[in-house]
């Protein structure tokens, strides 16, 4: 048991110490999403299962706070409303589910943060194709090889790992680090 432990331990430590190699990365993911913010867009964010929840968890600290006190940010979760979820994958299937929230909620000037950890998510990659058209930016995290994601994406995140847990664990502190940096840029 203890050897599981110190094998996890030891493979989280090395995924975030080759975070480092991404400081360009993700300075530039947060350099995207704040100018879009200052010039009155939203930040639209999306994933499945746990990425689904790492989309509220991101939100969450930019309405309310992060860790200082700042206006709002306007930034979005669309994985939370049930009735949208099930009404949509219901009549039109799963594959759209956030596809319709974006046609309905995205602008030009807004930002998605798309989190799939393989990249591979139809409803994911959907729903970007159609913001990218539209105009809006596109930030990506993603795992393993970045999928087809990384193809679609403004600047595209990837944590290669073959562990969704441990990609996920590299997202929520790569979406906290950018959390910090909006705040920090943004009016108080």
């Amino acid at each position: 048991m203890q050897n599981t432990i110190r094998n996890s331990i030891e493979q989280a430590q090395q995924i975030y110490m080759g975070l480092t190699c991404m400081i360009p990365q993700i300075e530039n993911a947060a350099q995207i999403i704040t100018k879009r913010l200052l010039s009155g867009g939203k930040l639209i964010v999306m994933g499945n299962g746990g990425s689904a929840a790492d989309a509220q968890h991101i939100t969450a600290e930019l309405v309310g706070r992060f860790e200082t006190d700042h206006k709002p940010i306007p930034a979005i979760a669309i994985t939370t409303n049930s009735s949208i979820l099930t009404a949509v994958s219901n009549d039109f299937g799963f594959d759209d589910v956030f596809l319709r929230q974006v046609k309905a909620f995205a602008k030009p000037e807004d930002v998605i943060l798309a989190i799939s950890t393989s990249g591979t998510s139809p409803n994911i990659n959907k729903a970007v194709e159609f913001a990218k058209s539209a105009g809006a930016a596109i930030i990506g995290l993603s795992g393993k090889d970045g999928g087809h994601l990384k193809d679609l994406c403004d600047e595209c995140l990837i944590i290669s790992s073959g562990r969704t847990c441990r990609i996920q664990e590299a997202h929520i502190l790569i979406g906290h680090i950018l959390c910090e940096l909006i705040e920090l840029n943004m009016p108080q």
